[in-house]
């Protein structure tokens, strides 16, 4: 029996890795839950899956918790305090982190030094502090299994390949809502456009990122950190999602993973790595899907793509510069207070404001995290 800490239930990695929980109950234990401030929510999973420990970030709702609870034997922690004790929960065999942006971060790096495995949904953990938190988790001989389809997908691909044979990571990317869009239908695109993504279902923030394609970008970063930063990694846009990724070896050959759109795939084989377990989910029909498409990403359409890929290249503390930018530049786009072109544009300001910095110590990301948000806010008070 597995016991799981999981970090943001109520998202909807944890939704689905709850629902991979409940496939497999003779397997898995849910010990810790996390979550941010969807007290209803979380407190029906509490009641459903009786951890011992559970956390919500938003103190100033653990009373109505509590009430909601009172007559369960769990204990309620709180705030940033109480989401690393989750992470860092002694019971628990793995951390699976579906925390959403930088705020995933500390809590992954808790579960790192407490020696747990770290199923990781959240790739900004890596985007802004890839170097340290690798170099923790090595120091720690701690394992870091990726979620994400497209970082699944190569994490099965690659299946105990030495890297001197890899020639490069084909990164996979649906295009997005957008993908046929001009840039003249792009400048008038609103929220319910960009929200309306044709593959997957996810959170506000990720489908405003995949929109931008700026999802896209930091997935690129992660696939740096996770494989190795000399590989090259090459994004191909493929509509419809069904080959996740794939691995050119030097010898030309070609892996792909290829599978169902649907999270609880990936998240299935980062709980029960290096098994796999029988699933119920239903198989894919290539029949039925008809033909598989590719093209190359257009970086004038999408810009955000390109800045990501500058960040890792320039290093440093740009990466964390570019996350925090694009996670108030997207808050400010879904409270309608910039247009949807506004987003890259200010992102592109942030990181050109910047002076980069190495990357010594977890205090020198959080600065130039803050100082980012700082920067960003400023600029779009200014456009408002």
């Amino acid at each position: 029996m597995k016991k799981i800490s999981l970090l943001g239930s109520t998202g909807s990695i944890g939704v689905n890795t709850l629902d991979v929980v409940e496939r497999y109950p003779e397997k898995f234990q849910v010990c810790a839950l996390s979550t941010g401030s969807n007290v209803e929510l979380f407190a029906n999973q509490i009641r459903k899956f009786k951890p011992a420990l559970a956390a919500l970030y938003d103190s100033t709702k653990v009373d109505v918790l509590k009430e909601l609870v009172g007559d369960l034997d769990v204990e309620i922690v709180s705030g940033q305090e109480g989401t690393i004790s989750i992470a860092s929960f002694p019971d628990a065999d793995m951390v699976v982190s579906g925390v959403v942006g930088s705020a995933g971060l500390l809590p992954a790096i808790a579960a790192i030094k407490a020696g747990k495995n770290l199923a990781l949904a959240n790739k900004e953990t890596l985007v802004i502090a890839g170097e340290l938190v690798l170099k923790e988790a090595a120091r720690n001989n701690t394992q870091i299994i990726p979620i994400d389809s497209e970082h699944s997908a190569i994490f099965q691909a690659l299946n105990g390949e030495k890297t001197e044979r890899i020639k490069k990571i084909i990164l996979t990317a649906s295009g997005g809502p957008f993908r046929n869009f001009t840039l003249k239908q792009m400048e008038s695109v609103t929220v319910k456009d960009a929200l309306n993504h044709p593959n997957w279902s996810m959170g506000a923030k990720i489908t405003i990122d995949s929109s931008t394609m700026m999802n896209k970008g930091l997935e690129y970063i992660e696939a740096k950190w996770l494989f190795g930063t000399e590989i090259p990694v090459e994004i191909i846009v493929h509509a419809q999602s069904i080959i996740h990724s794939m691995i050119e070896f030097v010898d030309t050959s070609i892996i792909a993973q290829m599978g169902i759109p649907d999270m609880r795939v990936p998240i299935t084989y980062a709980l029960t790595y290096p098994d796999r377990y029988e699933s119920d989910l239903p198989s894919l029909d290539l029949s039925s899907i008809g033909n598989l498409t590719f093209e190359a990403p257009d970086f004038d359409r999408f810009p955000c793509l390109k800045l990501a890929m500058d960040a890792i290249e320039t290093g440093q503390t740009i990466p964390a510069v570019l996350n925090a930018a694009n996670e108030i530049a997207v808050r400010a786009f879904l409270d309608e207070l910039i247009t949807y072109k506004d987003i890259s544009e200010i992102i592109r300001m942030v990181m050109y404001n910047h002076r980069p910095v190495p990357l010594q110590e977890m205090q020198d990301v959080l600065d130039a995290d803050l100082w980012a948000r700082e920067e960003t806010t400023k600029l779009i008070t200014v456009a408002h």
